[in-house]
């Protein structure tokens, strides 16, 4: 295995760490659906310390539209009900004392609009990134030609490599935000 295949292979991973970023970075895109990773950044005042939700609770999701958190601690309650009115989400959380029920209201037209554009601008985001990847691999297989550790032929079959692993990932980014846009514009 040589020097060019080394720089294929961490393009290969560069790649793959991108399209987790933008898998990340999508559960957190509010759907019609009802989703636990929608309560994600909300942060509970847990004896003084801010701490994730996901930390003090267990996050069911019984029904398309509904969020249920049951505290592991009972007296947490009110604070998490408190946390998720001041994140600023748009819901609602219910409390009977043992469970709290957070309603996902349906999206406006409007609103599916907002976020579909916003899941567009995401995925150019990290096409953009994934062509930079390519654009850095090349770089180091000149670098390599020109500090001859590698042949010109080698350089043209890795560069062929790097063109296909490129295409590949912006695919599937594209493959990514169709599937997202669905699940968003769907009523």
């Amino acid at each position: 295995m040589g020097a060019s295949d080394d720089v294929v292979k961490d393009l290969k991973a560069k790649i793959d760490k991108t399209l987790d970023d933008l898998r990340k970075g999508m559960t957190t895109i509010r759907t019609g659906r009802a989703n636990a990773a929608m309560l994600e950044g909300v942060r509970v005042n847990y004896y003084g310390t801010p701490t994730p939700l996901s930390q003090c609770a267990a996050l069911n999701v019984p029904e398309p539209r509904l969020i249920t958190i049951k505290p592991w601690d009972k007296s947490l309650i009110k604070d998490i009900e408190k946390a998720i009115r001041e994140a600023n989400l748009g819901f609602n959380p219910l409390n009977d004392g043992e469970i709290i029920r957070v309603p996902v209201p349906a999206l406006t037209e409007e609103r599916r609009k907002e976020i579909a554009k916003q899941v567009r601008a995401k995925g150019e985001e990290h096409r953009v990134a994934v062509r930079n990847e390519r654009r850095d691999a090349n770089e180091r297989l000149k670098a390599l030609l020109k500090d001859r550790k590698i042949t010109e032929d080698e350089q043209k079959r890795a560069t062929d490599k790097v063109q296909k692993e490129t295409d590949a990932g912006v695919a599937k980014v594209d493959e990514l935000i169709q599937k997202k846009e669905k699940e968003v514009t769907e009523v």
